[in-house]
C-alpha cells in the first residue's frame, strides 16, 4: 500500500471528513457490514453526485491507462490518445465523467477548450521522467492560471511508483512547486496505473472536497 500522500492545507483529509460516530464504528463492526451500511445511509441522505474530471498530462504518463484501470479494472494496452477517451466511474456514490485528452505537445493547445465546467482536474505524472518534470510544471500552471479553471480541484498522480527510479510524492511536489498555489485544493497521491496502487485514494479525495449538486433525478 503507498501511504506517502502530500496535500494542500485546504483540502479536507480523507479519514477526518467522516463524523466521529463513524470512527466509532470503524472499532466495533466488521468492516464490510458497516461500509455496506454507511453507504446505504449516506446514499439516503445526501444523494448521488456527478463531477466533470479532466485528465492532463504529458504524453506517456499513463492518463489513458488510469482511466481504463479505473473503468474495467483491468490494465489495458493502450496507443497515445490524439483526440479523447471519456468514460463514467462510479466510486462512493459519485458519478465521476472522466475526460482524457492527449497530451502529445501539438495537442495541448486544444486542452483550453475542455476547460469549462471543469470540477477536478487530474494531473498525472510519470514520476520516473526526470528530464520532463520542469516541462509539466510548465504545463500545469499554465492550466491552472486559465480563469475556468480557478475553482477546480487538483490531484496529482505521481505515477509509475513501480519503478525504481521513481520520485516521491514529496520530490514531485516540490518540482511542480504546489507550495506556491496558496489559492487551490491539492492533492499528489503515489501511483502505479497497471496495479490500480493509489486510484482509488485519489477518487475518495475528490468525492470528499467535491463541491458538487445531487445528480439530476430522471423522470
Amino acid at each position: 500500500m503507498l501511504t506517502d500522500i502530500h496535500q494542500s492545507a485546504r483540502a479536507t483529509p480523507l479519514r477526518d471528513s467522516l463524523p466521529a460516530t463513524v470512527h466509532s464504528l470503524a472499532r466495533r463492526e466488521p468492516v464490510a457490514k458497516m461500509g455496506g451500511q454507511l453507504s446505504k445511509v449516506m446514499g439516503k441522505i445526501f444523494g448521488s453526485k456527478e463531477m466533470r474530471l479532466l485528465m492532463l498530462g504529458l504524453d506517456a504518463a499513463g492518463k489513458t491507462t488510469i482511466l481504463y484501470k479505473l473503468k474495467l479494472g483491468q490494465d489495458v494496452t493502450t496507443i497515445p490518445t490524439v483526440g479523447f477517451n471519456v468514460e463514467t466511474v462510479t466510486y462512493k456514490n459519485v458519478k465521476f465523467n472522466v475526460w482524457d485528452v492527449g497530451g502529445q505537445d501539438k495537442i495541448r493547445p486544444l486542452w483550453r477548450h475542455y476547460f469549462s465546467g471543469t470540477q477536478g482536474l487530474i494531473f498525472v505524472i510519470d514520476s520516473a521522467d526526470r528530464n520532463r518534470i520542469e516541462e509539466a510544471r510548465q504545463e500545469l500552471h499554465r492550466i491552472i492560471n486559465d480563469r475556468e479553471m480557478k475553482d477546480s480541484l487538483l490531484l496529482v498522480f505521481a505515477n509509475k511508483q513501480d519503478l525504481k527510479e521513481a520520485m516521491k510524492p514529496q520530490e514531485v511536489t516540490e518540482a511542480l512547486q504546489l507550495a506556491r498555489l496558496k489559492d487551490k485544493v491539492w492533492y499528489v497521491v503515489p501511483s502505479c496505473a497497471t496495479t490500480g496502487e493509489g486510484l482509488l485514494e485519489g477518487l475518495a479525495w475528490l468525492s470528499n472536497n467535491v463541491k458538487s449538486q445531487p445528480a439530476p433525478v430522471k423522470k
